[in-house]
């Protein structure tokens, strides 16, 4: 579970552990690695995409990858 707010995001892991993200990037479930190495190369690059448009990307990039993932997704602004 992902939880954040307005200064900072943390991942909880199924057996309570609080883990602080090395980068600025969170993912989880069945694509969440591979929405998160979408994210990571779309913040590298020198367009200027809000971070919901960052999201919808790296999810859309790991629905064609992942088998598991696919391109119904809810995304929520806090």
């Amino acid at each position: 579970m992902i939880v954040a707010n307005d200064s900072e995001f943390l991942l909880v892991s199924g057996s309570g552990d609080v883990i602080e993200p090395e980068q600025d990037v969170l993912a989880i479930g069945s694509g969440g690695n591979y929405a998160k190495a979408a994210a990571l190369a779309l913040l590298r690059t020198e367009n200027n995409l809000s971070a919901k448009e960052i999201v919808a990307e790296a999810l859309k990039i790991a629905g064609d990858i992942d088998i598991y993932s696919n391109y119904n997704h809810v995304i929520e602004e806090v």
